[in-house]
């Protein structure tokens, strides 16, 4: 079968907003909650608390994504929920008061649609919450609730709060807050076909799809995709699978997974043995132990091969998320690790995001340290966000870079060289993650210009007579984009 997938997403460089913790709104928006203690904003955010942010100070802060390059949003869950993180779902077609409701989430589709940014949510539909309608009338009535068996439910009576008995429901991951749907039950299907559909029907521009692996029905993601492209075919699906993903991404399901496959070989050459393994070791990842470039190299081929290639280019790539610590952080505060890092993740073949913050320098160890509050402008690291701004400026102005090629060149010991290649426009990108500078003749095929013009960097390239040998030049710790003049 020819596989399709949404060409818009090959083109975007999204931004992951945790919406507690981006922006709360300047104008008063609010009619309730009007005079209720947040948390402070600077402070070490809680496991529990909130600080406020709001849909509308999304809509404020437009104009700076939109200077950063931004043109896609991924939020985490924003539907109305019981936690700052919104994964406890009590009601799918109720945006969360606390972020403005329905009201706010229409200004802000029409806010961003009207620059060109597209709004994908996040669809938690393995689980629920205890506040769920469905699963409270349970709790209400117990065996003579008419929703029983949309849940998993073991015996009676349920324990939903008490710990000092057995829950007799399934929980995701044991967690008693979070009921488990039944998807073999037809009307439970149904159900989370049509809140799908609903959300695309009102103009949102794809689904983020949260642990679909534990959805084990069979042909209901199959299904999901049929209705959502069926209202919109450029719908942009992805699924949360941090590892081989090949089962979902055969071209009748998910269009591309979050690239957690990408992100820890990344992280692992350019931070190397400064991993902070206290940050990773219990993560679904593994950005450890440290890889030469020959070893990086390898994965990364590896992984070019896993999936079509039409799939590759809709893939949501990353380096952190909410689930894992921030890279600064993981990677022992080490600037270069970042930066290194960054350049690789924005000349890589699939959709790049970004997790709001990680562009002006914002700390964070393992959740819910990662999940603070978007710092005030004079704290950010503005060589940060110049590099960030530089970077995806440099994606968006050379197309080989979003769908053209990947060709390895060259992999030893700290030096990685690799061209994008895209008809006529050739590009070649070198990291240098060592400790020195590295001088290479690297001796190429396949390449009919000899880029030589400096995109990004402070390497050096010239050019030996016979025209298919390239010296290079490049400092320690650092990375250069090269582009035929």
């Amino acid at each position: 079968m020819q596989i399709q997938t949404p060409d818009w997403v090959k083109h975007a460089v999204f931004y992951q907003i945790f919406p507690d913790r981006f922006a709360k709104s300047k104008e008063p928006h609010k009619r309730v909650l009007t005079t209720v203690s947040w948390e402070e904003w600077d402070e070490m955010p809680t496991l529990q608390g909130y600080k406020g942010g709001d849909l509308w100070g999304v809509v404020e802060q437009l104009d700076y994504l939109q200077s950063l390059g931004i043109n896609a949003i991924y939020f985490t869950p924003i539907f109305q929920s019981a936690s700052n993180h919104r994964y406890h779902t009590h009601d799918y077609y109720q945006i969360d008061p606390m972020l403005g409701g329905n009201e706010a989430f229409k200004d802000l589709l029409v806010a961003c649609h009207d620059r060109n940014i597209k709004v994908v949510l996040d669809g938690v539909f393995n689980h629920s919450s205890r506040g769920f309608f469905f699963f409270h009338d349970v709790l209400e009535n117990g065996p003579y609730s008419p929703w029983v068996d949309w849940f998993k439910i073991h015996g009676w009576p349920l324990s939903p709060y008490n710990g000092e008995f057995p829950a007799n429901y399934e929980g995701w991951a044991d967690n008693r807050a979070l009921p488990v749907f039944n998807h073999d039950n037809p009307e439970v299907r149904e159900y989370i076909m049509e809140i799908a559909e609903y959300w695309i029907k009102l103009g949102i521009d794809g689904w983020r799809l949260d642990v679909p692996f534990e959805v084990k029905s069979p042909g209901f993601w199959q299904e999901f995709r049929d209705r959502v492209k069926a209202i919109n075919p450029e719908a942009y699906i992805v699924g949360e699978v941090w590892e081989d993903s090949s089962e979902w991404l055969d071209g009748t399901q998910f269009d591309g997974v979050m690239n957690y496959l990408f992100a820890a070989p990344t992280i692992a050459f350019a931070a190397g043995d400064r991993v902070d393994m206290t940050q990773v070791q219990d993560r679904s990842y593994h950005p450890y132990p440290p890889l030469f470039a020959a070893e990086y190299g390898d994965k990364i081929e590896y992984l070019l091969q896993l999936y079509p290639w039409e799939i590759q280019l809709t893939q949501l790539n990353l380096l952190a998320s909410h689930d894992t610590a921030r890279l600064i952080s993981i990677a022992g505060g080490d600037r270069s690790s970042v930066e290194l890092s960054t350049l690789l993740l924005l000349t890589f073949p699939g959709a790049p995001s970004i997790y709001y913050g990680d562009e002006v320098g914002l700390p964070g160890r393992l959740d819910p340290d990662s999940r603070r509050g978007f710092p005030l402008e004079a704290h950010w690291e503005n060589d940060v966000l110049d590099y960030h701004r530089q970077l995806i400026s440099i994606r968006h102005n050379y197309p080989a870079l979003r769908t053209g090629s990947y060709k390895v060149l060259y992999a030893q010991g700290a030096l990685y060289v690799f061209a994008r290649i895209l008809d006529a426009q050739e590009l070649i990108i070198a990291v240098n993650a060592g400790t020195a500078d590295v001088t290479a003749s690297i001796k190429l095929e396949g390449l009919t210009s000899q880029p030589s013009k400096v995109l990004y960097g402070m390497g050096e390239v010239s050019w030996s007579d016979n025209e298919d040998t390239l010296n290079i030049n490049i400092p320690s710790r650092s990375g250069s984009i090269f582009a035929a003049s």
